[in-house]
């Protein structure tokens, strides 16, 4: 069954019903033509997972009958990648949709010293909605029960001063250092330069704000690319690994 998602505060478990409205319900039934009757999958995107029979279909959203609920447990792995805003925006999409496919599970757009996109507010907040169409659609196409959690732009000195990580690194182009680093059962971060890269003296403030330098190989790879790799990077160290959904 294909699934979908919808908010936490529009599914009842008592009455063992639940709602899907918006642009949601627009792809469920304007796009798709689901119909009454038809079962789905439903998530709240925090990992509730309910087998839904169609009751109901309005002109804005529809009704569902939860037929079975449970709960997919939170992964142990996570990895969280702060990546520069980027000149051109349709770059910065492709890193959302392919990290959301591989699992990413949080996206923090950044503002370096080199970040040449650097959107006025009000501009920040029509593409933080364009980004989370974006993440929703890679995230039901791929199955996931946990929504990525995309962050309002930090600046890189807001990124380096998060706490809460078991394991921070930065990518650098110019480092010698093999990626030997464990991210299985851990919480990553990783922060990821823009064009140009970053600049001698991030690295360094970087480096005493407890990141790990490595390299991701000789050759220079586009800042989505790097982003989407460090990704893959986590991903295939839990292949074989039975971890439910990875992360």
């Amino acid at each position: 069954m294909e699934l979908f998602y919808t908010s936490p505060e529009n599914i009842t478990l008592d009455a063992a019903r639940l709602v899907i409205d918006g642009d949601e319900f627009h792809h469920l039934g304007r796009v798709l033509r689901k119909k009454k009757g038809d079962l789905i999958l439903v998530t709240d995107g925090n990992g509730s997972r309910c087998e839904v029979r169609i009751v109901d279909i309005g002109k804005k959203s529809l009704e569902g009958e939860i037929l079975d609920h449970s709960v997919v447990e939170r992964p142990d792995t996570g990895v969280t990648v702060a990546l520069s805003l980027l000149k051109a925006p349709q770059r910065f999409e492709l890193f959302l949709e392919k990290a959301t496919e591989l699992g990413v599970s949080a996206i923090i757009p950044m503002i370096t010293a080199r970040t040449v996109s650097q959107p006025t507010s009000e501009r920040v907040q029509g593409r933080l909605s364009r980004w989370r169409t974006i993440v929703l659609s890679a995230a039901r196409q791929s199955k996931r029960y946990y929504l990525p959690n995309l962050l309002e732009p930090l600046s890189f000195r807001q990124v380096t001063a998060i706490e809460g990580y078991d394991l921070k690194v930065i990518p650098y182009e110019g480092s010698d250092e093999a990626p030997e680093v464990q991210c299985a059962g851990k919480n990553t971060l990783f922060m990821i330069g823009g064009e140009g890269g970053f600049t001698e003296k991030e690295v360094v403030d970087a480096r005493e704000a407890g990141f790990r330098e490595i390299s991701f190989g000789k050759t220079i790879l586009r800042a989505e690319t790097a982003g989407i790799f460090a990704v893959a990077f986590v991903r295939t160290q839990l292949l074989g690994v039975d971890c439910g959904e990875w992360f």
